[in-house]
């Protein structure tokens, strides 16, 4: 039996590397160039390993894993990794939390935290069974079917046996994400994320310590139900390397969104702090990510903070996501780009066309291109559930991610479960599926509940 492991090969990861050094400016040029007279191949495009073994490749990878981060990084001093240097090139809004108020004041943060977590659930939900499929295949399915601009779930009843063929859905989710095949919303790690963090204020409370995350990993996440960069840091943490080396060790995909999906239950639990929420969001992200990685969860952390008022729009709200990061980082830039774009561009599929002319160099998972659609998504929808989780999926790229983060910023917005549509909030059923055994079956009104008791907690 020959067992592939994805996600941690060597041979898998040094073509991600390269394209990691291309991207922020390191002269990759002769470690190429070795790789190819060795017949190293490309990184795999969207799975992670590639179609063919190449074990004998192994040693020379991992030594050029390790070559490439000795080179020096010309875009560091805009896109620094560290707090107190990310600070320095920021201005954002500090402010104490606001007191707890009366019961109605209470009772109105809870309503807001349930409509947050079914907006998350319903927008990864959404963007389940599309994940990996190419712009041009989301819009062919959907449109098949008479669901386009996307409104409601897909579905595969009346789409064209030919056109299924052509793009099948994707494999794990087909058979849990389908308007006819949903029936509570199924284990996925944007939700798994969201309650380990649940699980690490519970227990360590908001001083938490990067190692705090590192340790409840081990005990809680099975190590399967990991991905990218997170499975990366997970292995180095077996392997005994320390926060924060398991960010930079062999991991090609410390830019990419797996911190970013981490960063709710940081934004929800400090309404009207968005600095505080960034600084928390950067203590977890920093296991596992660097730079452009660890901005994208700084900016969702404080766009949540700040949508958890009950009194701010969206438009501040992202105003205020930009704020914690720094402004020259193509993190930055981008959102700006997507906002920018969404707000002078009527057509939405207009707005992702060009985004994904101008980003589409970047991998599907990269936290700069993802930013960029949710910002977009966000500013067109201004403020409307559907419209905003389903122009993050319409948009492509990692469709769930970016509809779960969209949904969890438009829930908020709305305040209460009730006023979030009943074709997206029924299907759940109150019941979330999850591999953190603790929370398995557990229902959404409870985790509103628990998320308000660290919410409020002194």
């Amino acid at each position: 039996m020959n067992l592939r492991l994805t996600w941690v090969q060597p041979e898998d990861l040094l073509g991600h590397e390269l394209r990691q050094a291309a991207e922020d400016g390191r002269d990759a040029r002769a470690v190429a160039a070795r790789w190819a007279e060795a017949g190293g191949p490309p990184a795999p495009e969207t799975a992670g390993a590639s179609e063919v073994p190449r074990p004998h490749l192994r040693p020379l990878a991992a030594e050029l894993l390790d070559t490439l981060t000795t080179l020096p990084a010309p875009l560091s001093a805009r896109e620094p990794t560290d707090l107190a240097d990310i600070r320095a090139l920021t201005t954002p809004h500090t402010a104490p939390p606001p007191a707890p108020g009366g019961a109605g004041a209470r009772d109105a943060l809870r309503d807001r935290l349930h409509a947050a977590w079914l907006g998350r659930a319903a927008g990864c939900l959404l963007g389940k069974p599309v994940e990996k499929l190419p712009l041009t295949a989301i819009r062919d399915l959907a449109r098949a079917t008479g669901n386009w601009p996307l409104s409601s779930w897909f579905t595969a009843r009346g789409v064209p046996p030919d056109l299924l063929a052509a793009h099948p859905w994707n494999r794990r989710s087909a058979p849990t994400s389908l308007a006819e095949n949903i029936d509570g919303m199924p284990e996925d790690d944007d939700l798994n994320y969201p309650l380990l963090n649940l699980l690490l204020l519970q227990r360590h409370g908001r001083g938490f310590t990067t190692a705090d995350v590192a340790r409840l990993w081990l005990d809680e996440l099975p190590a399967g139900r990991t991905f990218t960069a997170e499975r990366v840091a997970y292995r180095n943490l077996l392997d005994g390397i320390e926060p924060p080396l398991t960010a930079v060790h062999r991991n090609p995909f410390r830019e990419w969104i797996g911190a970013q999906i981490r960063a709710d239950v940081h934004g929800w639990t400090h309404p009207g702090d968005p600095a505080a929420a960034a600084e928390q969001a950067y203590r977890d992200a920093t296991l596992t990510h660097t730079a452009n990685g660890v901005y994208g969860a700084m900016f969702v952390a404080a766009t949540l903070a700040t949508a958890a008022t009950g009194t701010a729009d969206v438009h501040r709200s992202l105003a205020e996501g930009l704020a914690v990061i720094p402004p020259r980082s193509r993190l930055a830039q981008a959102v700006r780009r997507g906002v920018g774009l969404a707000r002078d561009t009527p057509d939405f599929d207009t707005v992702v066309d060009r985004l994904h002319t101008e980003l589409g160099g970047y991998h599907w998972v990269h936290a700069v291109p993802n930013a960029a659609l949710l910002a977009a998504a966000l500013t067109h929808a201004d403020g409307d559930f559907t419209r905003s989780i389903c122009a993050a999926v319409s948009g492509g790229w990692d469709t769930d991610s970016n509809g779960a983060t969209a949904g969890s910023v438009a829930g908020l917005l709305a305040g209460h479960p009730d006023r979030l549509p009943e074709h997206w909030t029924s299907p759940l059923k109150n019941r979330l599926a999850s591999s953190v055994p603790s929370f398995d079956g557990v229902g959404f009104d409870t985790l509103a509940e628990l998320t308000h008791l660290e919410a409020v907690r002194p």
